[in-house]
This record gives C-alpha cells, structure tokens and sequence, in this order.
C-alpha cells in the first residue's frame, strides 16, 4: 500500500438548490500509485473536472463532499478546512488547468511568479529559488533561460506558457499532480509535446498524475490505466490497452467507436444515441440506460456498482453476462 499516492473512497459531490440537491459525482473510488498516470475520460458533465477540484479542494460553494474521503499518502485531506488544505495544495498536489493565462498574473514576470511559488513551499532563499526557477524552466523545455526567465506570459507562446504552468506545478516536487485538459487549448503538435513532458516527468520524478480530458488520443498516448466516468459515476476502469481494444461498458464502446482510425476506410463513425442526462433527471438503475442498445430490465432498475479494483466495469452485461 505504500506506493499507492491517491486513494478516493466513495466520494460523493452535491450541490444544493431550491428545487433540490444535485449529485455531480456520485460513489467514486480511485486510486493511483506512484509514477502512474490515470487518464479521466467522459463526455463534458460527466464529473471529471469535479472530481479534481474535490481532490484540489477547489470545490466552488454551495458544492460540498457529502460522503467518502480523500487520502494522500496516508493522509486524509478531504476533511481539511481552506486554511489547512492551501500547504498541501501546490507543496504536494500540483495543478495543471486548460487555460495557462488564467493560471499565470500577466502582470508578474515568469521567473517572479516562479521564484514567489518556490519561496512559498520550502526553505530555499530568493537567489536559491530563482536559480531553482531556472533549472524547472530548463526541464520543461524552455529555450534560453537567462533571457525568458524574465519575460511577462503574454510573451510566451501558448504551448511555452502551459510549460511554465507546468513548471509551477513542479515546484515543490509534489506527490501528485491533477491535470485538467491540460492539452485542449493547443494544436495537435504542441498537444503531444505537452503530454510527451508530462509522461517523461512522470517517470522520472515518480509524481502521480491524474490527466482529465475528454480526448481519447492523448489518453492513448499518455495514460497507463483510464477511468472512464458516465453522469457522475465511474462505468470502466482498465489498463489503456483494456479500454482501447477491449472495452467492455456499452458507453466505452461507444466512445472507442467514435474515434477515426489511420488503419481502414470506415465511411461513418459510430454514434452514441441521445445525450448525456441533466443533473437534476438522472434515470433509475444504470444512467447510461436510455441510450443503450443492450439495456434490459434489471439495467433500469439496478444500479451496477464497479468495485475498488485496479479494473472493473459497471454494467450487468459484462458482470453476469445477462440484464434481465
């Protein structure tokens, strides 16, 4: 158990309303080890991004973490009030967003925003931390480093300026790092330097990444296991090679289905029918029931539950063989 960095134990995230309290991410149990990368995949509204900001503790309010919990390392964190989460949020879970300008003050140079984040999470002193600021900035991939050091964001291009955030990210070497489409404001060729950074850094500091995205391509090629996440719920969890070309869950087929392949001539992709359930109207038994063609009685009565495996699938179908 002792390489195992993040364990999520049947979280559950609500928000409260007027009409009623909505769950965005319902029984979710994870875990990732050291130096692995676990690729969070699903249709926008799926819960991805709530999940991360559960773990970040970035929940916006009213949200709230109504059961489960969250550990680190041993340590429990989701019971942790904002005061006593800001020292492990940054010191040992980092965080990558979509959007690096929303993560970087343009008004602050690069190496300040740095040298002000490294001077934050530990002990070392501004000449130390900048000189620190400057070796991070050389293992992302940052060219000329005693020039761009002291450059503004909107001096980087986009791809340099997700390498920063990055950068920030590695800071105080953090145990964990939850990226949350970290890619998806890139074009394809910065895309896959990004994921090919995020991969080596894995490997080679033992940090573990939780990658959300939407975009099986950068799951194929950076991720080593992937959750796949349906209505707040987790409906497949398995190796890449398992989900990819094995995928067992009718939405995951679905999702596998829907991407082109370079191998054969296909004249139309595979559609999923219908669209993802509102918060507010999610149906009995499995959510994904409306739209699947397999779906039988006890689909739409039952709630199939995944378990806390390494793998699993939520789906009667692959479970017993029979939905009856």
């Amino acid at each position: 158990m002792s390489d195992i960095v993040l364990d999520v134990k049947n979280l559950r995230v609500e928000f409260p309303t007027r009409k009623g309290v909505l769950t965005a991410v319902n029984d979710i149990s994870l875990q990732i080890r050291r130096g692995e990368i676990l690729g969070m995949v699903g249709e926008s509204g799926a819960g991805k991004s709530m999940t991360g900001m559960a773990i970040l503790g970035l929940l916006e309010p009213p949200g709230r973490i109504a059961a489960g919990s969250i550990h680190l390392s041993g340590d429990r964190i989701d019971d942790l009030d904002d005061r006593a989460m800001q020292p492990v949020r940054g010191q040992r879970i980092g965080a990558i967003f979509q959007d690096p300008l929303t993560s970087l003050n343009p008004l602050f140079r690069v190496g300040d925003q740095l040298v002000e984040t490294i001077c934050l999470h530990t002990n070392l002193t501004k000449t130390q931390a900048r000189e620190r600021a400057k070796d991070l900035m050389r293992e992302v991939g940052i060219p000329a480093v005693e020039e761009r050091i002291d450059s503004y964001p909107h001096q980087f291009s986009g791809g340099m300026r997700q390498r920063i955030v990055i950068a920030l990210a590695l800071c105080a070497e953090p145990e964990l790092i939850v990226a949350d489409e970290p890619t998806t404001a890139l074009d394809v060729s910065i895309q896959a330097q990004i994921t090919a950074l995020l991969k080596r850094l894995c490997r080679e500091r033992g940090t573990a990444v939780m990658l959300v995205t939407h975009d099986m391509g950068v799951i194929a090629e950076t991720a080593d296991r992937v959750a796949v996440m349906y209505a707040g719920r987790l409906v497949e969890v398995g190796t890449v090679d398992e989900i990819v070309r094995r995928p067992k869950h009718p939405y995951t087929t679905g999702l596998m289905g829907s991407i082109p392949s370079l191998r054969k001539d296909v004249e139309e992709l595979q559609m999923i029918p219908g669209s993802m359930p509102r918060l507010n109207d999610i149906p009995d038994g499995c959510a994904f029931n409306p739209r699947c063609t397999q779906a039988g009685a006890r689909c739409r009565r039952d709630v199939p539950s995944i378990g806390a495996g390494p793998t699993g699938v939520a789906c009667w179908l692959a479970q017993e063989g029979a939905c009856a």
